[in-house]
């Protein structure tokens, strides 16, 4: 087979616990977002768009959704004789399934996979985060400096730096420390869970660590530090731009919002670094007479006959005259009906809400500040007629209430 100089392994078997009913029966990466897209679509287009051509989708936690979305990669071009996109599920040893253990573990079972190819590099991508970024220029920037291992990093605000892996460089962008999710950082400057690796080095990296019974096999925990302690040429690749971890309800009920806030520097319609999906094909949306639409994105085959402001509405829902949805986040095939409230929310794929019910509450409106957060009705969810939900309660899928 050809040789192929970059291989990208894009991790996505995390069960997302933290986003609850959310991904239930889905994995993360496989969760809809921005009217038209689901989480895994972005670092996949980076890919396609960064002239990355092979690339392996860990998958473990729920993956039907995801595999079944992926299919063969035609709507990201990947659909290739020669790599493309492969989903690489934990494989069955000998005495039983062998789930992966860790980031690094995960990438370990599929050393062979790697082989395959004999790249030069292996790119290593999370499958939970919102930006766009050209990974061929991360690339050029880790031979320029003949490195072993290249992260992308973002400065954060100080106040959450200690949510993250910690970089601290010198005046080179050459990495001296890490410390992963510091309590006390001494930087800002943030892993994004963008790898570069020279193949060669990594491979051994992973190969001893799993051979050490007290590691977690992990990138942050094990692999990163273990290059540093030994010296390996390590350098913080800057990113400005748009970049959102997805991992918690308020961040992805945010990351939809910043789609339509004019501050924010997130343009999916930009056609020169285009974000594909494998969109159902819908008629176009249909907006009623005595609609009142504003600040909003609506999508294909939406009927809506009532209130919608500063919302995220994906394909195939409908809002029925009288309901009012604000600030919220509403996913395919979702019905709002007549006399519905719904802010401050994320209704997820095919829930209903049915007459005057309400879903979440406007902050300024509570009595408590305190008690205010995102309230989610999970997919296929039925809420009852006047019924309400609170603000940060959570209704599982397939529920009725």
């Amino acid at each position: 087979m050809s040789k192929t100089e970059v291989v990208a392994m894009l991790l996505a078997g995390g069960q997302g616990s933290r986003l609850g009913v959310l991904t239930k029966s889905i994995a993360k990466p496989a969760v809809p977002y921005g009217g038209n897209y689901r989480i895994i679509d972005f670092p996949l287009s980076n890919c396609v768009n960064s002239g990355i051509y092979t690339v392996g989708v860990l998958t473990q936690y729920q993956p039907l959704v995801l595999n079944d979305y992926l299919g063969n990669g035609q709507p990201w071009d990947l659909d290739r004789l020669n790599g493309g996109v492969h989903v690489l599920s934990p494989y069955e040893a000998i005495g039983g399934a062998e789930w992966y253990k860790g980031t690094a573990n995960a990438i370990f079972q599929n050393i062979a996979f790697i082989e395959k190819y004999d790249p030069e590099y292996v790119v290593v991508l999370s499958g939970d985060h919102i930006y766009k970024m050209d990974y061929a220029k991360m690339i050029d920037f880790h031979k320029k400096n003949n490195a072993d291992c290249t992260i992308a990093v973002l400065e954060v605000p100080w106040e959450e730096a200690s949510r993250f892996g910690i970089l601290a460089t010198d005046e080179n962008d050459k990495i001296f420390e890490f410390a992963e999710k510091p309590a006390e950082p001494k930087s800002n400057k943030a892993s994004m869970g963008v790898y570069v690796f020279s193949w060669d080095k990594l491979r051994k990296y992973l190969t001893e660590d799993e051979a050490d019974p007290d590691s977690s096999n992990d990138f942050g925990k094990n692999i990163i530090p273990n290059m540093l302690n030994d010296g390996q040429r390590m350098f913080a690749f800057p990113f400005k731009g748009y970049w959102k971890d997805v991992g918690t309800i308020d961040s992805l009920w945010e990351a939809n919002l910043d789609i339509i806030n004019p501050n924010v520097d997130l343009d999916l319609s930009d056609k020169s670094w285009r974000i594909y999906s494998r969109n159902p094909v819908a008629p176009p949306h249909y907006i009623g007479k005595d609609a009142v639409v504003e600040n909003s994105s609506i999508s294909e085959g939406c009927e809506i006959d009532g209130v919608v402001d500063y919302s995220v509405v994906s394909s195939d829902v409908v809002v029925e005259k009288g309901a009012e949805v604000k600030y919220s986040v509403i996913m395919p095939g979702a019905t709002i009906k007549s006399g519905a409230k719904v802010y401050y929310s994320i209704v997820a794929e095919d829930a209903v809400i049915e007459e005057n019910a309400q879903i979440g509450a406007i902050p300024e409106q509570l009595d408590d500040p305190e008690s205010w957060g995102v309230a989610v009705v999970g997919s296929g969810a039925t809420i009852t007629k006047g019924k309400s939900v609170a603000p940060k309660e959570m209704i599982a899928s397939g529920e009725e209430v």
